[in-house]
């Protein structure tokens, strides 16, 4: 598990302070008073790493560009949305599958092995916490590093559907315009137009990246298992999300419910604010590493 040693890439980081002594001391205090920590990551932990995020103020994708991530029913509904999909997934992906985990992935590796953290919910798709050498996790919306059939279930490796694309489409060629959060490229529809994408070996069904979609839902079985690791922890961390997706926001609602001490760590307002124990502004990877 190669980790860059260079100073994090800040390109998507919302600007902050750094750390103030006192909030480091507050949360040093949250977590040492904490014997089974429950984690929840999200975007804002991996914009370090060099993956923006598409809430963040003046660097998130939705502050930069008027694209929006594609939507569940659309991808399954239409042919020509896969191949968009796919055709920018395809270009994007040599870049984004090469991305390493930062500072902040790493001390919550450390934590775990220490046996503080008890379970670690992220709601990216990056696989960066796995690639940290978490193993106590659940990826709350999938990985764009598995990709299975829609009608026979067969899952293979992202990497090896590279291979499939790229045996089909030995010509085609595409410069990436920008990159998006879940590793695809930003191209026209001129250059989508030919690309062809492959069915499954299996049957001939449909692939689909192992995530959930906007618009999809997280399967009951996958909640109830992060509700039972819930109901197993003291207290909630919350780093690198503004908790506007209700798929997370539920577990912090039910972290409220049971009375268990709250901390946020993130650049900008939460949906947790009002009733968050401790609310810090600093970058993860900034202040994590400061916590012993």
């Amino acid at each position: 598990h190669s980790v860059s040693r260079a100073s994090p890439n800040l390109t998507f980081v919302p600007a902050c302070l750094p750390p103030d002594p006192v909030e480091v001391e507050e949360l040093q205090h949250f977590v040492s008073n904490s014997k089974r920590l429950f984690v929840m990551t999200g975007a804002g932990i991996s914009t370090e790493s060099g993956i923006p995020d598409y809430r963040s103020e003046g660097v998130g994708l939705y502050a930069r560009t008027d694209r929006r991530p594609v939507q569940h029913a659309e991808f399954i509904r239409s042919a020509s949305a896969r191949q968009r999909y796919w055709a920018r997934n395809f270009v994007g992906w040599p870049q984004f599958s090469s991305h390493q985990p930062n500072k902040a992935h790493l001390v919550l590796r450390d934590w775990e092995k220490l046996g503080k953290l008890h379970w670690l919910v992220t709601q990216n798709v990056d696989a960066l916490h796995t690639k940290a050498g978490s193993q106590r996790m659940t990826e709350l919306h999938g990985c764009t590093h598995r990709v299975f059939c829609l009608a026979c279930g067969d899952r293979i490796l992202r990497s090896e559907l590279q291979e499939h694309f790229e045996a089909l489409n030995p010509a085609w060629k595409a410069e990436a315009l920008d990159v998006a959060p879940d590793g695809d490229v930003f191209l026209t529809d001129e250059q989508v137009r030919s690309f062809q994408v492959p069915a499954c070996q299996k049957c001939g069904g449909i692939l689909k990246p192992d995530v959930t979609f906007f618009g999809d839902t997280v399967s009951q079985e996958k909640v109830s298992f992060v509700h039972q690791r819930l109901a197993e922890s003291d207290s909630m961390l919350v780093a690198g999300s503004s908790m506007q997706v209700y798929s997370g926001y539920r577990f912090a609602l039910a972290a409220r419910e049971k009375k268990l001490p709250i901390a946020v760590l993130n650049i900008g307002p939460t949906r947790l604010d009002h009733f968050a124990s401790l609310k810090l502004n600093s970058r993860c990877g900034e202040l994590l590493p400061l916590i012993v």
